[in-house]
């Protein structure tokens, strides 16, 4: 019997490689938006403060930071959740970062176009493996699937 070529083995470990890249990412984020909107891990800017609450645009993108993170990396509404941290960290580059220098390493824009980036890839891939989302779609199909049964045998009765 031959063994399965590289990529074969490899597409097979996409779900769980893929899972694992939303872990992390979401993770991240999650980390980041607690930073700044509690203090914790180094607070706001690394100076252990907080952001004032209401203000734009620092303690909304912490807010999107700590909820979408926390939704990516659970595996919840994965792709919505990643669509809105997405255009976040492209307004965060945009408007923070790319006024003061062209490139990401000279405007130090690096996070946010990386950020943008990786949540943009999960719009379009989904959660992979481990994602909470997947327990709750097969719960709902087998009550789908046992329900047309149960009517089935009541009729029969």
């Amino acid at each position: 019997m031959a063994h399965p070529s590289l990529p074969t083995r490899l597409n097979t470990a996409q779900p769980y490689a893929l899972g694992l890249f939303r872990i992390v990412v979401g993770l991240l984020f999650t980390c980041h938006g607690a930073a700044s909107l509690f203090g914790v891990l180094g607070g706001a800017g690394g100076g252990g403060g907080t952001i004032a609450a209401g203000t734009w645009p620092g303690w909304y993108a912490a807010a999107i930071e700590l909820v979408g993170g926390t939704l990516v990396l659970l595996g919840l509404g994965t792709r919505s959740a990643a669509f809105v941290a997405s255009g976040s960290m492209a307004y965060a580059y945009f408007d923070v970062h790319q006024p003061t220098a062209l490139f990401p390493l000279q405007n130090s824009g690096e996070g946010a176009a990386m950020f943008c980036w990786a949540f943009l890839l999960l719009v379009f891939t989904g959660p992979g493996a481990f994602a909470l989302d997947r327990l709750f779609v097969r719960n709902a199909s087998r009550a789908t699937d046992e329900e047309p049964k149960e009517q089935g045998a009541a009729a029969a009765a």
